[in-house]
């Protein structure tokens, strides 16, 4: 296969194999053409679990899956494991850690990442939670501390170590938040007797008025006084400051003396190099018109949380959901079959089938439609369409399995420190052992 030379079925290049990426590559298996999916990762990630992985919930293996065993009987398509460095539009050429890759038709499907507005110093001591390697990080950050609060006899420094916060109100905090207050309530006291769990605080801080602020005010409502209940200290409208490792300073005038900061604030879509300013738009995303075609390019387009798509009722440009993105692909992926067929292209309309997230036990919230539930009900529905929306059926028996047996027991999980987290310089050691 040469990938730098045109071939003589149309190329159409996929960057990215989530959520998107995958319904698009789907779409596409019986066309007539040659459909390249090019991932820095070899394999797919079921993010909205990564909180459960991070909290020593879930293995990261069971919210993974290889994206060549997901196209292994998909003949027109070739899983390419590489880190995309650039793109140049004008010749339709991918620049590639494997080298340079010729494309017919580009769509970028490639995510989003943490946004932290410019603060580099939040950036390098708070902790970021949107892929695998990150929510491990996160894991052996939060089993590190609560080590080092076991054996540490200044209270001062062990209250630093055993505080968490989490900033960030969408549903990636508020489950966070959840979890790691269901661990303080039900396991803390069981792994590490010495502390007493009111030792353990969990702080939430959220700069709008309200938290889960997509959702419905029901929701909200809900979502905050069950959170309170569980012990979870909530700040609204407000926003974080500084934080250097030690002090996190808030601009009502709150500090935190802290060893925990879990950064869940924003998004920023996650791209290549290549596109002008022009073509960019809020949140480092790109312009895209009715069909997911970037701004003044014929064969690039963009999906998911990296197109900014606007909407008569999303004129902030659509919610970066799995549910979006899915729909983006698979829409697509009808639209470029009809533009190699030379029919028209028809626009996209989104179907918004609802909003879901757990707060812990027993406890979720529910917007679908017209219908706001809450509570055990929309905790079983939460537990369904995740387990259903897994890839693979071996990982949702392991999820099923881990979920009950933590349920039953109050004590499931997988609380190792498989790689020991530097926290002096805030990344992998790779010298430890």
């Amino acid at each position: 296969m040469h990938l730098n030379e045109f071939t003589k079925h149309p190329r159409i290049v996929i960057i990215g194999g989530g959520f998107g990426g995958i319904q698009l590559a789907k779409t596409l298996k019986n066309l007539d053409a040659e459909i390249l999916l090019i991932d820095r990762h070899n394999y797919h990630t079921f993010q909205p679990l990564l909180y459960q992985v991070a909290t020593g919930s879930l293995q990261a293996e069971s919210i993974s899956f290889p994206l060549r065993k997901i196209f292994h009987r998909q003949k027109n398509l070739t899983v390419i494991y590489a880190n995309v460095k650039g793109v140049d539009a004008a010749n339709n050429i991918i620049s590639t850690s494997d080298g340079d890759v010729c494309y017919d038709y580009l769509v970028l499907a490639t995510g989003s990442n943490t946004n932290f507005f410019g603060n580099e110093q939040i950036e390098h001591y708070a902790m970021p939670m949107k892929n695998v390697t990150e929510a491990l990080n996160l894991r052996s950050l939060i089993l590190q501390n609560l080590e080092a609060a076991f054996v540490e006899q200044d209270l001062e420094k062990k209250q630093a170590l055993l505080n968490f916060v989490i900033v960030g109100g969408g549903p990636t905090g508020v489950e966070l938040s959840g979890a790691i207050a269901e661990f303080r309530n039900h396991i803390l006291e069981m792994d590490y007797p010495v502390h007493q769990k009111e030792m353990m605080r969990v702080f939430l801080i959220e700069g709008k008025k309200e938290l889960l602020a997509a959702m419905s005010e029901q929701a909200s409502v809900e979502a905050k006084a069950n959170l309170a209940k569980m012990g979870v200290e909530i700040s609204n409208d407000v926003h974080v400051k500084s934080y250097d490792g030690n002090l996190l300073t808030v601009d009502n005038g709150q500090t935190i003396y802290t060893k925990n900061v879990i950064w869940a604030a924003g998004v920023m879509g996650e791209l290549p190099e290549g596109f002008s300013p022009k073509m960019l738009t809020r949140g480092n995303r790109l312009q895209v018109d009715e069909f997911n075609r970037v701004s003044g390019l014929n064969n690039v387009f963009a999906i998911g949380d990296a197109a900014a798509q606007i909407l008569p009722k999303y004129p902030q440009g659509l919610p970066g959901v799995a549910p979006v993105a899915m729909q983006h692909g698979e829409h697509l992926g009808k639209n470029l079959i009809r533009l190699l067929k030379g029919e028209e292209l028809k626009p996209f309309v989104y179907k918004d089938k609802g909003t879901l997230a757990t707060i812990g036990r027993n406890k979720a919230v529910a917007d679908l439609g017209k219908l706001h539930l809450h509570g055990f009900i929309a905790w079983l529905i939460w537990i369904f369409v995740h387990l259903m929306s897994l890839v693979g059926f071996t990982n949702r028996l392991i999820v099923f399995l881990s979920w009950a047996s933590t349920y039953f027991t109050y004590n499931g999980g997988n609380r190792l420190i498989i790689r020991r987290f530097n926290t002096k310089e805030m990344k992998i050691d790779v010298n430890a052992d």
